[in-house]
């Protein structure tokens, strides 16, 4: 009899952890609080308790071709970055396509999870849920948490002194949905990441002025890179992460100044990050730099104290008939209907195990799914989340012990630490490459690049030097697809053509190219030998 398994949210992460529980021949019923599927990526004018919430403008910070399901690419048609209603249209052809929505209870709240009294031999849980004021309960096999977090605010006001006199408005970035009603007003938005920068861009066309306080300044990139192409198409490569991997610190930290200098000078604009040696996570902005250029946007230092009306800085500067403070200063993350011991946050650390697994369990029957922050697209790092845990939770695949889990999550948090800091915005972040390779490992599907070097010499080279998406993983293991190698090969045509709306006549560059692809192979060869040397 097929296991049956209690997934808590159609999301993102739920939907797909639906498709991998179907793929393993599991039992999957899905838990959603709301009338429909979508989660953070569905827009809803009012603020719901226990959801989470984004503005009208919301697009992508990653492109398609780096956000698509491995198996499942995004229609040609569809731009490269995705307004939230583009993207939810995509999910809703993949719910569609693979037949998900028979699996979801929706206006379903789950108030508890809980062990069966024989967990320790069954590594059952009895799932309480809520539906039109009925409670009903059932028994499960596993879990899978798939609720997100960006739904509880992170509002610091005791770092803020005086912020019970103030007159004005304040508010976190979650209640923020368009600039209307803040017309002729004096905003200070507090925070520098995506949500921030979006919001005091979008303000900034319609408010007198807008501050933007950080405290510790933020690297600014475009959407768009070398050639025009999508940032993370060019940024997310095997040779670029690897490269990341060997170089010494210092030597990284100014390439990557270099880098983030050519569009702009950070230092002039006041947003030169405090501690250029993290590997923060940059911001994604295509219209900051030319707000702060036109003063419609003016960066502060962190601010000090509050009055009735004004803000001060700790620069000792002060701006005066402040009316709106916005909040942008992110999320913690709760998980209520869970006992406390299951998933907790001590010591700046979130304890599971590859950020999945609470190590302590004596059935590893519970995951959690999202609860993460790559650098880089957060679709493909679920699926491989949920196609690790649906063969856990299977019993094709295992995990090492409870002291070697623990072991293994003191040092990646030491790590972490270590290459980004330890803000609590960052307690969730990861290498991008690195961990979706981690992840594969755990089930057979990371492509063998020196084997591919001698039976498909093409594909090796778009591999190690293209962007490692979604489909790289489907060439090998369980769940092999057979259109993945086509899906990487023609990746460049589904990128331009949504660009494509206006018909040029184009000479041809043949000789030049050809020399291009002699000189990709001998580096990927090159490359792949000087790796092999670090293993």
């Amino acid at each position: 009899m097929a296991k049956k398994v209690a997934v808590i949210g159609a999301g993102v992460s739920g939907l797909i952890s639906l498709k991998c529980c179907v793929d393993e021949g599991l039992e999957p019923t899905c838990f959603e609080r709301t009338e429909d599927i979508g989660g953070l990526w569905r827009f809803k004018e009012n603020v719901e308790d226990g959801r989470a919430s984004i503005y009208q403008s919301v697009i992508t910070n990653t492109s398609k071709e780096m956000s698509c399901f491995s198996d499942f690419p995004m229609p040609d048609d569809f731009p490269n970055f995705l307004h939230n209603s583009k993207l939810l249209e995509y999910f809703r052809i993949f719910a569609k396509n693979f037949d998900l929505l028979k699996y979801i209870q929706f206006q379903t709240t789950v108030i508890s999870v809980k062990k069966c009294p024989d967990f320790s031999s069954s590594g059952q849980w009895k799932v309480v849920t809520q539906s039109h004021g009925k409670e009903q309960s059932a028994v499960f096999d596993a879990v899978m948490v798939c609720s997100g977090h960006h739904i509880l605010p992170h509002i610091p006001l005791k770092s803020f002194p005086g912020i019970e006199k103030f007159k004005g408005q304040y508010f976190h970035s979650r209640q923020y949905k368009h600039p209307d009603g803040f017309e002729g007003k004096r905003i200070l938005v507090i925070g520098i990441g995506n949500s921030a920068s979006d919001i005091a861009v979008e303000l900034c066309k319609k408010a007198a002025q807008v501050f933007v306080s950080t405290r510790h300044g933020s690297w600014v990139m475009s959407r768009i890179s070398e050639d025009g192409y999508p940032w993370d198409m060019v940024f997310h490569t095997r040779f670029n992460s690897m490269v990341r991997n060997v170089l010494p610190r210092t030597v990284l930290k100014w390439m990557m100044e270099q880098q983030m200098n050519k569009w702009f000078n950070h230092e002039n604009y006041g947003l030169e990050p405090q501690n250029k040696y993290l590997m923060k996570e940059p911001v994604l902005n295509d219209d900051l730099p030319s707000r702060l250029l036109c003063g419609a946007i003016k960066v502060k230092p962190r601010v000090k104290e509050l009055t009735e009306s004004a803000a001060i800085f700790e620069d000792e500067t002060v701006e005066e008939d402040i009316d709106v403070i916005v909040f942008a200063t992110g999320y913690t993350f709760s998980f209520p209907f869970l006992e406390e011991s299951l998933v907790k946050v001590e010591n700046n650390m979130v304890s599971l195990y590859k950020y999945i697994f609470p190590p302590h369990l004596e059935k590893s029957t519970l995951a959690c799914i999202g609860l993460i922050q790559p650098l880089g697209s957060i679709f493909p790092t679920v699926e491989l989340q949920a196609r690790w845990v649906t063969r856990v939770f299977k019993g094709l695949c295992s995990l090492p012990s409870g002291r070697t889990m623990m072991a293994d999550i003191i040092k990646k948090n030491e790590e972490r630490i270590d290459l980004f800091g330890q803000s609590q915005s960052q307690i969730l972040q990861t290498n991008y490459v690195d961990y979706l390779d981690e992840l594969a490992l755990q089930i057979g599907a990371k492509p063998a690049l020196g084997a591919l070097l001698l039976t498909d010499l093409k594909l090796a080279v778009k591999l190690y030097f293209g962007p490692c998406n979604s489909y790289q993983y489907r060439l090998v293991g369980p769940g092999r697809w057979e259109g993945a190698r086509a899906a990487i090969l023609t990746q460049k045509r589904r990128i331009l053509k949504p660009l494509k709306t206006r018909t040029l006549k184009v000479s041809s560059h043949f000789a030049v190219s050809f020399l291009l692809k002699i000189l990709g192979i001998l580096a990927v060869v090159v490359a792949f030998f000087f790796q092999l040397q670090w293993f």
